[in-house]
């Protein structure tokens, strides 16, 4: 082969290799593009497009086909979420139904008290109180669950005396502690904690599971509160029956019952419902057992003070 073939063949080859290096280099570019993109439109929810320049066809009708499916992915979504809004809406309304008659019924029920019954006319108004009280608490549990759910507007934090607020707490509830003839130990440090909470919630959370120590407790409780860095824990719990039945693991999923067959008054949905709360919260809640005695940790953030 003469030079002048083999030099222009080198040539040719060289440069068809330059192209190719080329063409694999902007492919590899428009691939990583799409990778950033994708990476984007995660972090936003998929509530976006891929947005890219890219320089072979194929990627082209690859990154539109990715688009298509995203459309796809959104619709599903937004159509998930009307269901779940109307899903929830229809809670709301089927427990805010329930409402007015349950209160005239247990107005009658309270009504008949007074009347001149006899002993078995008395009996069956007792069940039938206590019934109406049952629905009347589960009623109440599913239009909070409806609301909590479906308001998706934070709740205002400010600086909480812990101490104090637990303090109250449990003076409110001396009567109904007495009444199940319960001793609570309660292990306070000597220092105010103050902590970022909602007053509200956080009394609604302690009555959840002051509901649960009231059910469940035989002789005590626990209260303590300990500070670790920049949290706040509070534990709250008393020994169990039968610490094998409970899966702490699923504790707070909703309608948990460690016992299914027992009827207790309510629809199970307490301790998830505390933990909605405590979320709302910035906070932290979980369960343990130790030593045949079932503890849960609340865990809120530590006001820091101002410098």
């Amino acid at each position: 082969m003469q030079p002048t073939i083999l030099y222009g063949a080198l040539t040719a080859t060289s440069l068809l290799t330059l192209l190719l290096g080329i063409r694999l280099f902007l492919v590899w570019d428009d691939l990583r593009r799409i990778r950033k993109e994708l990476e984007k439109t995660r972090e936003e929810s998929y509530n976006r497009n891929l947005r890219v320049n890219v320089s072979d066809r194929e990627v082209e009708k690859l990154a539109a086909q990715i688009n298509k499916n995203l459309d796809y992915q959104k619709e599903l979504k937004r159509e998930t979420e009307r269901s779940r809004r109307q899903l929830e809406q229809s809670i709301s309304d089927i427990a805010h139904d329930l409402r007015t008659p349950l209160t005239v019924v247990k107005g009658n029920l309270q009504m008949l008290e007074t009347e001149n019954l006899s002993e078995q006319g008395r009996d069956y108004l007792k069940v039938s109180s206590k019934k109406a009280e049952t629905l009347k608490q589960m009623v109440d549990e599913f239009f909070e669950l409806s609301v909590l759910e479906s308001d998706s507007k934070p709740v205002e934090l400010r600086g909480l005396d812990l101490i104090e607020f637990l303090s109250e707490f449990i003076i409110e509830n001396e009567t109904l502690i007495r009444q199940h003839e319960l001793t609570p130990e309660i292990l306070f440090p000597e220092k105010g904690i103050t902590v970022l909470a909602n007053r509200e919630c956080l009394t609604r959370v302690f009555s959840n599971l002051m509901g649960n120590v009231l059910k469940y407790a035989k002789e005590g409780f626990l209260l303590q509160v300990t500070r670790e860095a920049s949290l706040c824990r509070i534990r709250m719990g008393n020994r169990v029956e039968d610490p094998d039945a409970i899966d702490v693991e699923h504790i707070f999923d909703r309608t948990y019952r460690a016992d299914k067959a027992r009827s207790d008054g309510s629809a199970g949905l307490g301790l998830y419902i505390a933990r909605l709360l405590v979320t709302k919260q910035k906070g932290s809640i979980s369960a343990v057992l130790e030593d045949g005695r079932l503890f849960f940790d609340v865990m809120l953030q530590i006001e820091r003070p101002m410098t």
